[in-house]
């Protein structure tokens, strides 16, 4: 037992690679400024493009939301890493990470976005476009914000995910907490810093996940 609180919970390891963890826990962050607001634009768009009237807009977009959400995203991401660079395009590591995230999670976003706009009826946008109000104005000031008022939930606990799959931005050394916690392991041949890291991940996430459970227990009362 006490090998094991050694090996797992050495506080000493912990306090000398906490400088690791926090400059990689900015780099997470940093990822999650980029990769959130583009997703939800491009979630957004998606949603829009799948809804449009035109078949020759609407059924690409459809394909190519459907192609995101299937591919793994950590095939996407050694894919933009490695596989760009073949044909001339290299990226960085952190440019990489955020093309492949904003892409799977433009997807995700844009299917949330998509049901939140299908689940406003539509003689909302009849009793808005009898008002005088345009197109564009009965979408921005009627149905997106119902729209996003109903999916709020899903849309919170799919940041959450994001907020995680920042963890796989290791396999292309970029210096998240991942990375950094495994990197003072390295040194420390001790796996207290990777535990170190999974509390930081549960202290900056277990709040969020409440929050979006009372809150869609909210919705549903």
């Amino acid at each position: 037992m006490d090998q094991l609180i050694e090996q797992f919970f050495n506080v000493e390891i912990m306090v000398a690679a906490w400088p690791m963890i926090l400059q990689g826990l900015g780099m997470t962050l940093l990822i999650c400024l980029a990769v959130i607001p583009m997703g939800l634009v491009g979630g957004l768009l998606a949603a829009l493009g799948s809804a449009a009237r035109s078949r020759w807009i609407r059924w690409p977009v459809i394909a190519l939301v459907d192609f995101f959400r299937a591919i793994p995203p950590l095939v996407l991401l050694i894919f933009v890493y490695a596989g760009l660079p073949f044909a001339g395009l290299q990226l960085s590591p952190f440019m990489a990470v955020v093309i492949a995230f904003f892409l799977n999670n433009s997807a995700y976003y844009g299917e949330i976005f998509r049901a939140g706009i299908q689940s406003v009826g539509y003689g909302q946008s009849e009793a808005a476009r009898s008002t005088g109000l345009s197109a564009p104005q009965t979408l921005g000031y009627v149905v997106l914000p119902q729209a996003v008022r109903n999916v709020l939930p899903d849309l919170l606990s799919n940041t959450i995910e994001v907020v995680k799959l920042t963890s796989l931005a290791s396999v292309v050394s970029l210096g998240e907490m991942l990375h950094a916690a495994d990197m003072a392991r390295s040194i420390t041949y001790n796996a207290s810093p990777i535990v170190l890291a999974a509390l930081v991940y549960l202290v900056l996430l277990w709040p969020l996940v409440r929050v979006v459970s009372r809150f869609g227990k909210s919705l549903n009362a």
